[in-house]
């Protein structure tokens, strides 16, 4: 090896990150969003009344709309709501239809077990779906996350053996020096959550392991993932109970998993063949209660009597304990409030480290070519994706916010149009970027951004009804802190702004002041 081990590595490291940078950048971001993913789709629906009820009694109301509305399907499940998303809401399929479609949703008022009209929206569901999907169909998108993971995995690896210097560096920063000053950004954002970086990428291999090395699975299982995944979470097979015994209540069930599982919190509740004497109730704990992420049997009891036919006892193998880990991890779904916000926090900074690293790129080969009056094309192409998967995503992820409050609550199809918004708005940022992708194109994208995320707290107050001035009093937290954090951020943006048109003015400045001296010069 010629040129040496560090030069092949920093080689690899610095073209890993260009190719796969925008599509991480994109899956970084998003799913940053996704550590509030409750608290966006709360935002999302403004309509929908806190709730005051307890479980058993959000348990007997979302039992008579199902009652009412879907006695023949053939499963019932309930999501009873949370301290971080207060709302029930209950899922059934049509009978007689298949696939994902057949499928209804829908929120509704436990205390008087009636249907709540909200707005069609996708809200914080949108971001986490995009993260690993990209809006593909399966397997496709998960395919391209997991390859840009890999790629992420091995870019850190070679930014670590390449930069020997990289913890000393961590406490120096140059501002206002250009390309240094870049490289400096890049390596206190690496440095500073490098153990979340690795984490989160490794783990997402984990996550993703069946799709990315499959030829285990695929010589064991002739049925593929389907039967693989059967057998890591096996449905349990209830031994038969006493038909002639009078069926429970919900409300009367949860009180007997409360005796079996003292103070036992209930993430979810499945129904298997509601109405007919082989009826069961599982109920499963909550995903935030333990840092693994290990779905299983739950508990089980028979409609009829209520007699328990399957204990959960959390027993796993080692294996799958370790694998759940990773998983648990990576979600964050068990982490308190505070260390949300430091998940959050560590996202932005694996997201500013790729976007660091994308604009490092990019200045220091325009250097190379400052003098020439045309930059040759792979540089304005760069610079036009730079801008369009930044800033413009920026702007995408602003837009369906704003969509969500000033498209018509009943639009029909109305979370389909807020997607439609955030392509549609992230495909005119790229437009704009081949047209202008100079640091004008930056000012006016990141303003673009600022002005539609500081104008969100009061399209929430003039829209919605539900603005600051009522989400405050009320200690609505969802509400609240979605448009302050966005105001919040479009205020940082509106300065970045400013920042770049400075720099820009202040470059320009003595080109301007070169030239009546050179026709001076001339003249003379």
């Amino acid at each position: 090896m010629k040129e040496g081990f560090r030069q092949a590595m920093a080689w690899l490291h610095t073209w890993v990150g260009l190719v796969l940078g925008w599509l991480l950048f994109a899956i970084f971001l998003t799913g940053t969003l996704t550590y509030f993913k409750e608290e966006v789709s709360r935002w999302a629906q403004p309509e929908l009344p806190m709730q005051g009820l307890g479980m058993r009694d959000r348990l007997a109301g979302a039992e008579h709309y199902l009652q009412a509305h879907a006695a023949n399907a053939g499963n019932w499940y309930i999501d009873p709501g949370d301290e971080r998303l207060p709302r029930t809401s209950v899922l059934y399929q049509e009978p007689g239809k298949q696939g994902r479609g057949s499928y209804v949703e829908q929120a509704i008022d436990p205390s008087t077990g009636q249907a709540l009209n909200a707005r069609g929206t996708l809200g914080g569901e949108f971001f986490y779906r995009f993260h690993f999907e990209l809006e593909l169909p399966y397997p496709w998108g998960r395919w391209a996350a997991g390859l840009a993971a890999f790629a992420m995995f091995v870019a850190l690896i070679t930014g670590i053996i390449t930069h020997k210097k990289i913890f000393k560096e961590f406490f120096t920063f140059r501002p206002g020096k250009g390309q240094r000053s870049w490289l400096d950004g890049h390596n206190a954002v690496g440095v500073l959550a490098l153990p979340f970086h690795l984490m989160i990428t490794y783990s997402s291999l984990v996550i993703f392991m069946y799709l990315l090395m499959p030829a285990t699975l695929l010589a064991n299982y002739e049925g593929g993932d389907r039967e693989y995944f059967s057998e890591l979470y096996p449905d349990i097979e209830p031994a038969a109970s006493a038909t002639a015994a009078p069926p429970l209540s919900l409300a009367q069930l949860f009180d007997r998993y409360q005796q079996q599982v003292p103070g036992g919190q209930v993430g979810n509740v499945r129904v298997d063949k509601p109405g007919t004497p082989e009826a069961t109730v599982t109920f499963q704990p909550p995903t935030s209660a333990r840092v693994p992420y290990m779905p299983g049997a739950g508990t089980v009891f028979s409609v009829a009597g209520g007699s328990l036919l399957h204990a959960d006892d959390n027993a796993r193998p080692l294996p799958q304990v370790i694998a759940g880990s990773f998983y648990g991890l990576h979600m964050g779904r068990f982490a308190h409030p505070l260390l949300r916000w430091l998940y959050f926090v560590c996202g932005l900074a694996s997201t500013a480290m790729i976007g660091t690293g994308l604009v490092m790129w990019l200045s220091k080969r325009q250097q190379k070519h400052a003098k020439a009056a045309i930059k040759p094309f792979e540089l304005r192409l760069v610079g036009a994706l730079n801008l369009a998967g930044m800033a413009g995503l920026v702007c995408a992820v602003a837009a369906f916010l704003c969509a969500n409050r000033l498209l018509p609550v009943e639009l029909a199809g109305r979370e389909g149009w807020e997607v439609r918004c955030f392509f549609l708005a992230w495909l005119a940022s790229l437009l704009h970027a081949a047209w202008r992708p100079d640091a004008r194109g930056w000012v006016q994208q990141l303003t673009v951004a600022a002005v539609m995320l500081i104008s969100l707290p009061l399209l929430s107050q003039f829209t919605t009804g539900a603005g600051l001035s009522v989400s405050l009093p009320q200690g609505d937290w969802a509400l609240a802190g979605v448009d302050l954090t966005a105001a919040a951020f479009g205020v940082l943006l509106a300065w970045i702004a400013r920042r770049v048109r400075r720099k820009a003015l202040a470059a320009a400045q003595p080109r301007e002041r070169t030239r009546p001296l050179r026709a001076e010069q001339e003249a003379h």
